[in-house]
């Protein structure tokens, strides 16, 4: 089955945005989601972004509260109304209880949007193994032996592979999505995502 790559990290508010959609595409069309869970903050860093923190008052309240209020709204994904308590604690356990999920043959569609969503709707802190346990048994996953691979040096090997990958192929945010090759970042894209998946963009990505 072709798939659709999928660039993101557990935390982010626009993947969770735009998750529930993302999988029906996804579905609709046929394809499988590759899921590249990604050191967020890194790529950020590498495609020359502010760190959250340090973007203007403005900024923050339009892109990390407006918009994401008109989104919630527009894709019927419920939020807490303003960024989560633990937001800024360390994200690389439960991107790597994603990919230890994935090195186990598990479909970890529902397990990335349990996450996500739990993020964001219950302010849920994700570098918490015993609320990542929790997360893992309600979306029907036996949490314990991925959060015990989680840290091993093979899954943290691909972990760091995804980041570079996408630091290498431009991505500069989550969500990124490639349709065969060509790059939509943005969940605010997802239309034009499904679209290619019906009739492909003219041009090429990347640019020559």
């Amino acid at each position: 089955m072709k798939t659709i790559e999928y660039f993101y990290a557990a935390h982010s508010a626009f993947a969770y945005l735009g998750s529930a959609r993302f999988m029906a595409i996804a579905q609709a069309a046929g394809r499988r989601i590759a899921h590249k869970p990604v050191d967020l903050r890194r790529v950020v860093a590498e495609g020359g972004a502010a760190p959250f923190g340090k973007r203007s008052a403005a900024h923050r309240a339009y892109f990390f509260g407006r918009e994401i209020e008109r989104w919630s709204e527009e894709r019927g994904a419920p939020w807490i109304g303003r960024i989560p308590t633990h937001h800024a604690n360390d994200i690389t356990l439960p991107n790597c209880m994603l990919i230890a999920a994935i090195e186990a043959g598990l479909d970890v569609d529902a397990l990335a949007h349990a996450l996500l969503e739990a993020h964001w709707r219950r302010d849920a802190d994700l570098a918490d193994p015993a609320t990542l346990s929790g997360i893992g048994r309600d979306a029907g996953i036996d949490p314990a032996p991925l959060l015990e691979a989680a840290g091993s040096q093979a899954v943290l090997a691909i972990y760091r592979a995804n980041t570079e990958e996408a630091i290498r192929r431009s991505v500069f945010g989550s969500p990124t999505y490639f349709v065969d090759g060509d790059m939509f970042y943005g969940q605010d894209r997802l239309e034009m995502v499904e679209r290619a998946l019906a009739r492909p963009y003219a041009g090429t990505w990347p640019r020559a």
